[in-house]
């Protein structure tokens, strides 16, 4: 008797937009470039997909290997961002795919484990790793220079006030807690208990973008989809807020023909080339219904396009 699927401990946001924008064949071959808690590839798996899917997070491989094991050889686990999708695939003798999904963002499973240090709202290390290695949140604030902190907030958290809580960051050094973080935040810019939103919710945004380099690797990542999909193939893109989604926006409307540039995190082509994308969908957005279910699914945005037979455009890596 075939595992059900269907059954997830966790529903992704979009999940029937996804699924019927990736139209799934039995025995086709698809890409959750973002495992997570695995709701995507429990949905492609019971659809008759076979799934490799991409995590840079161990505990996210980790928990999924029950998942695994009961998906009768359908379900590749990868330990790797999904910049590196196109390799890991040509590894395994697995390339072109029929389609790959990215849900781009923190998980919600690294925001409802205070140890992981992603939360403002529960007491955690100052941490913020996706991949559990490298530098980490505190290590990049008790060290950077209070200019380039400054340039972190404001470019990846639209912070206004950016020198200012820079400057408070730099002045309560060192620091080493989540809670800690979202007291400087929150003195600097003088947070009232009835405001709405908590202030340090862009601090927080800015520096785990940065740590986590989560821009260049969407760049990067689009560019190895492009790079890894057949003829005809879907790629599907979940975001959740405005910096990926202009990213993603701009990626398609530039490989589909109508830009002619570059930008920051996608440099500018050397010639104009065929494009390699078409038939891109209009923006999707989650509906009453399911905001209700999901009230992280508010801010959610999919696009959607499909890959032409055009040769890949040339990448020359984000920054």
């Amino acid at each position: 008797m075939s595992p059900n699927f269907a059954d997830a401990p966790h529903i992704p946001v979009l999940l029937d937009e996804v699924l019927a924008s990736l139209a799934i064949q039995p025995g086709s071959s698809h890409v959750d470039g973002t495992f997570g808690a695995g709701g995507y590839t429990r949905a492609m798996l019971g659809q008759g997909a076979r799934v490799f899917a991409f995590d840079r997070d161990p505990d996210a491989i980790a928990d999924g290997q029950a998942l695994v094991a009961a998906s009768d050889g359908k379900l590749t686990l990868i330990a790797a961002t999904f910049s590196a999708l196109e390799a890991e695939l040509a590894a395994r003798d697995a390339l072109p795919v029929d389609g790959v999904v990215m849900d781009i963002g923190v998980s919600s499973m690294m925001l409802d484990r205070p140890e992981r240090g992603f939360s403002f709202q529960q007491d955690g290390p100052l941490d913020m790793r996706m991949s559990q290695a490298g530098e980490t949140a505190a290590e990049f604030l008790n060290t950077a220079d209070e200019a380039v902190i400054a340039d972190v907030l404001y470019e990846y958290g639209d912070e206004p006030r950016s020198r200012r809580v820079a400057r408070a960051i730099v002045s309560a050094r060192p620091l080493t807690r989540t809670t800690e973080l979202a007291n400087v935040v929150k003195k600097a810019l003088g947070h009232k208990p009835h405001d709405k939103k908590d202030p340090s919710t862009r601090t927080f945004q800015a520096v785990r973008i940065h740590i986590n380099r989560e821009l260049g690797e969407l760049a990067d990542g689009l560019a190895a989809a492009e790079r890894a999909l057949r003829p005809g193939g879907i790629l599907a893109v979940v975001t959740f807020h405005s910096l990926e989604d202009r990213l993603v926006k701009r990626f398609f409307r530039e490989r589909s023909g109508g830009l002619p540039g570059g930008s920051r995190h996608l440099p500018q082509v050397t010639a104009k080339a065929e494009p390699s994308f078409e038939n891109v969908a209009r923006a999707v957005r989650a509906g009453e219904a399911e905001i209700a279910r999901n009230p992280r699914a508010r801010s959610a945005t999919l696009r959607v396009a499909q890959r032409t037979a055009a040769a890949a455009w040339v990448h020359e890596g984000a920054l």
